[in-house]
């Protein structure tokens, strides 16, 4: 091999190192222009806040009290009940469009009378399921599937009653019959992390 030989093969390895370096630069040029276009598809926490779950410390919720939460931009309660409101929703059952909850409007493991995974933990998306209206807890007064105002000698009871067009749900948001509102409250997914945690969404 000459000695002209010998330089162009040194060039040959110059331009292929030269190359690699190209390319190698022009990669990496090319990433750092895509990073702000992957960054920018990945949820804000806004969205993660409205489509993820939301953690809720229920260690301070006495019996009859209630709290509401924002979960996918719905308000959804957390409510303890107290043995004598369990007791009722059985007793209420006749006058129920859906007392067995056999509409899809909870999750399998809330496909009871209490519609919860705990009795006394009610966990519901505060939506009347005729035209979203929020409704506010009352007590209503039960007389067969009527429902009267005066003070007769009738069985009290705690329930949740639609502003809007009159619909009434019990205790485990299961609606009346001959209400506006065709289904039941609906059930978000959710667990417990344990004895005090509760998570909404999956």
């Amino acid at each position: 091999m000459n000695h002209s030989d010998e330089e162009d093969q040194v060039d040959w390895q110059k331009r292929k190192l030269l190359k690699a370096g190209a390319c190698m630069l022009g990669g990496i040029g090319i990433l750092a222009a895509m990073y702000p276009f992957l960054k920018s598809l990945e949820p804000t926490d806004q969205q993660l806040a409205e489509h993820g779950s939301v953690t809720v410390d229920i260690s301070h919720l006495h019996e009859n009290e209630q709290i509401t939460v924002a979960w996918q931009a719905k308000p959804v309660w957390v409510m303890r009940r107290s043995q004598a409101d369990l007791h009722a929703l059985t007793a209420a059952n006749p006058d129920l469009l859906d007392p067995n909850s056999l509409q899809n409007q909870q999750p399998h493991f809330a496909q009871n009378p209490y519609r919860s995974l705990r009795p006394e933990i009610l966990v519901l998306v505060g939506l009347c399921t005729h035209l979203g209206c929020i409704p506010n807890y009352a007590t209503l007064r039960h007389s067969g599937a009527q429902f009267a105002s005066d003070n007769s000698a009738q069985q009290n009871f705690a329930g949740f009653l639609c502003p809007c067009h009159g619909s009434r749900y019990d205790l485990a948001g299961r609606v009346f019959k001959n209400m506006p509102a065709p289904l039941n409250l609906v059930v978000p997914p959710y667990h417990f992390l344990d004895e005090h945690t509760l998570v909404i969404g999956q």
